[in-house]
Formats: structure tokens, sequence, C-alpha cells
């Protein structure tokens, strides 16, 4: 009897094996997930990164893995060549890439106006000095144009009638990233640009001898600067008005920790929008064949889209990101009229060259 129990048990073991093996084969025949390598603006890796995302592209077979460069560094100074998809942070960026690699399309999934995190105290002087006004219920503007006139005039935070709130000695100046490397201190550049420039695009090279000289001193006189736009937006989250009382972001940056409620955006922090402003448009060139799956999934795929939302994004159904808004009360402006173009790549890089080579 104990023999023929010590069979049974053998053979229902050795039926439990071959469950396993085939449950193991046919775990086998799954397609494997393929990786697909990009190189992206640095201020969207918080979005790739996130385990959400990760598992929305895995469902398509796709395991997506990023390298972060300033949006002209991957112009300039990237090998593309290691990559299935650039993804800079604006058009002209892109067209560049496009037009150097011979792509045939590109992808705009989602976009981000550029604007101002400051603070109360800080938005209460701009007011004062009439830069910083109310545009109806939801949210401020900065006039460019009275800014560059503060600018011109050297005017520093103590100096402005009336101020008990930040008696600090330092320049009324935005802070921005390097405009050698960053697309975010770029996109400012082409906002001073246009406004310097009699409120019309630069299309000339005459139009930027004349201009450079006025726009100079927004851009060198601040100083060092960071060349991300994460490392700067990390401090200004981090350390303040001491040391950065006005930072020029995206939009998107800002108003992903108001979505997530992680207490990252203090009371005293205020998100205003320059006027004009212009449109950040993240825009992915497709590399490789796997590269334009990620850019047609980010563009058409309803939980990307989603997802981009959550980081601040506006995408291409307005309606999450609506919703995100008004769930959380977000300072978000509701309607941006007052927005220009920037220049082409070509005009946009020779300003900032021409910029750069006045650095003492």
């Amino acid at each position: 009897m104990k023999r023929w129990i010590g069979v049974i048990l053998a053979a229902v073991l050795a039926g439990v094996a071959v469950v396993a093996v085939v449950a193991g084969n046919r775990g086998e025949e799954r397609p494997a997930v393929a990786v697909v390598r990009g190189v992206i603006g640095s201020e969207k890796k918080p979005f790739f990164d996130d385990p959400r995302v990760r598992a929305a592209f895995a469902r398509h077979g796709l395991r997506v893995e990023v390298d972060t460069a300033g949006s002209r560094q991957i112009v300039t100074d990237v090998d593309l060549g290691r990559y299935a998809f650039a993804f800079p942070s604006s058009v002209p960026a892109a067209e560049r890439i496009k037009r150097d690699r011979g792509a045939t399309v590109t992808y705009s999934p989602f976009y981000s106006p550029m604007a101002v995190a400051t603070f109360e105290p800080i938005a209460g002087l701009l007011a004062k000095a009439g830069v910083l006004s109310n545009s109806g219920k939801s949210h401020q503007t900065l006039d460019i144009k009275k800014y560059l006139e503060l600018v011109a005039k050297g005017t520093r935070w103590d100096e402005i009638p009336g101020n008990s709130a930040y008696k600090a000695r330092k320049r009324v100046l935005l802070t921005t990233t390097d405009i050698r490397t960053s697309n975010s201190a770029a996109m400012y550049l082409s906002v001073i640009g246009y406004v310097a420039n009699g409120e019309d695009v630069i299309t000339s090279d005459a139009q930027i001898a004349r201009i450079a000289p006025v726009l100079a001193p927004a851009v060198l006189d601040q100083g060092f600067s960071e060349s991300t736009s994460e490392a700067s937006f990390d401090d200004y989250l981090a350390l303040g008005a001491g040391k950065t009382p006005m930072l020029v972001v995206y939009e998107a940056q800002y108003l992903a920790h108001v979505f997530a409620g992680d207490g990252a955006i203090k009371p005293d922090m205020r998100l205003v929008y320059p006027s004009p402003t212009v449109l950040s448009k993240h825009t992915l060139v497709p590399l490789s064949a796997a590269g334009d799956r990620v850019g047609r999934l980010l563009t058409e795929d309803p939980e990307l889209q989603s997802l981009a939302a959550t980081y601040g994004f506006r995408t291409t159904d307005p309606r999450a990101f609506a919703g995100l808004v008004a769930k959380t009360g977000a300072p978000a402006a509701a309607d941006l009229v007052d927005v220009v173009e920037p220049p082409t790549y070509e005009r946009l890089d020779r300003l900032i060259t021409t910029i750069d080579a006045a650095r003492p």
C-alpha cells in the first residue's frame, strides 16, 4: 500500500511540474518589452519616471528610458545617434533637429505657457511699481514692457517706494536658466526680444544688432545661471525669496506640485504670467520607428494624456487639465490671449550668441 501511495504522490508532483513548465512556457511566449531610449528636457523627467507612465508604456510593449539635457544642448551637443527620439521643449529646437536628422514628422503632445514663480511680498512690490496687475479673477500678469524699463534704469528692490517687505540691494531682475543651454531662458529671451523689437517677432540680423544691447543687462546681470530648469526651480522651492525673488518657469513645473498637493508650494508663493508670454510646445522628434511609437502614444493615448495633465501640462484634450484646476483651485490662467511666437531657431541662436559675446 505504501508503494502505491508513493507512486500516486510522484505522479501528482510530476503533474504539478508539467503545469509549471507549461505556465512558464506560456509566459515566455509573451512579446518582449522593447527598450526605447530618448533624450528630453529636464522638466519632463518626473513624468517619464512616474511608475504609472512606465506601466502605460509597458502595456504597449515599450520600456522608455530617458536622459536629460538642456533643450538647446540637445540640438548642439548631444549625440542623437544614440537615441530613438529627441524631446526638446520648444518648436524651434525640434524643427532644427527634424531638419538636421531628416525626420519627416514631429509630435507635440503637450505644452506649457512660460510663467513667473514669485512670492507674495515680491508681487506686492511689483504691483506698487506698476509692473504687476490683475487680469480677471484667475491670474496676475507681469507687464514686460514696464519691467524692461525698470531693468534699463538699474532699479534695485530697496529703491521701490514704500518697500518695507524686501529691502534687498540686488537689482530687480527675473532669474532664468542659462540662455546658452536651456529652453526656458531662450523662451524668456523670445518674449523680451519681441517687446524690445517694437512688439514684433525678430526676423533680421539688423534687429538683433539693435536690441541685443537693450536685452543684455536683463540676462547677463543675473550672475550665475543654472543650466536646467529643474535645478533652478528646486532652488526656488528650497531657498525662497532671498535666493530667487522671481524665476522664469514653465507653468507646468509650478502646477504639478499644486495638483499633487505635496506641500512644495507654500502659502506665500505665487504664480504670475508675463504679458506677453510664449507657449513652450514640448515637441518630440522621432529618430526611429520605435521613437515614432512613443510620439504617437504620448499624443493619442488617453491614459498618457491624462497623466501628463497631472504634471501640469496642457494637452490636446483640455478636459483633464481643466478638471484638475477646478478640483485644486490652482492659480492657472483660464485664457491666455497675449501670446507671441518665438523667432526661428537660427534668429534666436544669433540673438543668444550676440548677447553672450558681451559677457564680461
